[in-house]
Order: structure tokens, then sequence, then C-alpha cells
């Protein structure tokens, strides 16, 4: 199984769960080397030689197949890819630019077509799945992220493109987080704002990396008449914002 962005946050818990279930992982990571082979070797001292970590910039076209042809060629096959890495900041309109647009819809968008592209064959081989993991606010634009709703908008669109592209061996699915994480920038700082956001869950609280990483492994395992969906797991918000 091939997790993009697989090092830390998310990513992480999705590799941790899916080893946990007996899975190979091979965890794709463009900067976070230390974290990406700490995980790795955690993986590997619980059972060896079932994980293997790979740097590539999602961004580079070309570095995509290479990532596919690599983690085959180490286990074999490649019957799951998680869709998980993601760039993720304010776009106010305004301020837009290309550099901007190329980020943001390259890493949300672009990689996961791409990198579906790539290892078609192989998950057909397989009779595998793809798991994209988008957002709520793909159906509800966040204020001030303009870019970012607009690519993980687009992310659901090819998560039903690529259900019927790869139907009837491969299926293709999509998780919308809600407050899972806070983002690591300092503008998610505010207490006060942090509230009135878990405020408007239905469950009054916030969620963990492992309730998306759950969700994921049943998509991947306990799935097989799912194709073509999003399943929301946002403890109710996106229904009460």
């Amino acid at each position: 199984m091939l997790v993009t962005g697989g090092a830390k946050r998310v990513g992480a818990a999705i590799c941790r769960r899916l080893h946990a279930s007996g899975a190979t992982i091979a965890l794709h990571y463009r900067t976070s080397e230390s974290e990406a082979i700490a995980l790795r070797d955690q993986l590997n001292e619980l059972r060896p030689e079932s994980a293997a970590a790979y740097s590539a910039d999602l961004l580079d076209l070309a570095a995509l197949p290479q990532l596919v042809e690599q983690v085959i060629a180490r286990f074999g096959r490649l019957d799951v890819l998680v869709n998980n890495a993601s760039s993720f900041y304010a776009t106010p309109l305004a301020g837009v630019d290309e550099s901007q647009w190329h980020d943001l819809l390259g890493t949300n968008l672009r990689a996961p077509l791409f990198l579906a592209q790539a290892a078609a064959d192989e998950l057909r081989r397989q009779h595998g799945c793809i798991v994209n993991i988008v957002d709520i606010h793909a159906e509800r634009p966040m204020q001030g992220h303009l870019l970012y709703s607009v690519a993980k908008a687009g992310l659901v669109a090819l998560t039903r493109g690529l259900a019927q592209e790869m139907a009837p061996q491969v299926r293709v699915n999509a998780v919308a987080p809600g407050v899972i994480l806070w983002p690591d920038s300092s503008d998610w700082n505010d207490e006060v704002q942090r509230k009135k956001i878990v405020a408007h869950t239905l469950l009054k609280r916030e969620g963990e990396p492992d309730d998306i990483a759950r969700t994921v492994a049943f998509l991947i395992q306990n799935a097989p008449y799912i194709t073509g969906q999003v399943i929301s797991v946002d403890g109710g918000r996106s229904i009460n914002i």
C-alpha cells in the first residue's frame, strides 16, 4: 500500500492502522525525512521488511511513475493507493498568484490524478483500490482559502470520475475530514476561534487522526461494494456549519 504524505499527522495514523491490519506500507514523504525514517523503522521493528520510505516531490510529474515503480519493485505489487499528501494555507482572492495555484492544485489534485494514472495497470491487475483524502470544505468552501477549497472540490470530482474510469476492477472512494488536527500555521492558534469551530460539530468535540485511519481501512478492507463515494468524518460539522 502506498500512502502519500505518510510521515506524520493523519498520514502516519493511516500507515500505522493499515500496518496493524497486516499490510506492507510504502510511505511517501517530501521534506519530513526524519519522521518518515522513524516511522518506517518502528513498523519494521513490529514486522521485519514490512515498510519502506520514499522521497518524492509530487509537483514533479516525472517523479510519480518512478515512485510507483519503486514500490512495485520493492514489494512485488501495489494494490492500494492512498492520496493523503496536501498543501494547505490561506489564499484570499485578492492575493492569489500563479505559484499558489500550481502548489495547491498540484499537490491536492494533479498529483492524485497522475499517481492514479501511473498505478492504474497494476491496481487493475490486483483488483485494488484508491482512497483520496478530501475535505468537508470541498462542498462548503472555507473563507479565505479559495484555492485549497477549489482543489479539494476537484479531488471529489476526480474520485467519482476515477471510479467510473477504473471500474470494475478498481474501487475509488474518498474520506473528508473535519476538525481532526489543527493546521501547523500560527493563524490557527486562536483558542476562541477553535472553540467556535468545534461548537459547530454535532458531537461538540475534535476528532482524532485514527478516526480518519479507521475509515480509510474500512474502505480498503471491508467495503467491496462501495465505490465513487465520499465519507465525511467530521462529527457532523458539514451539516451544521
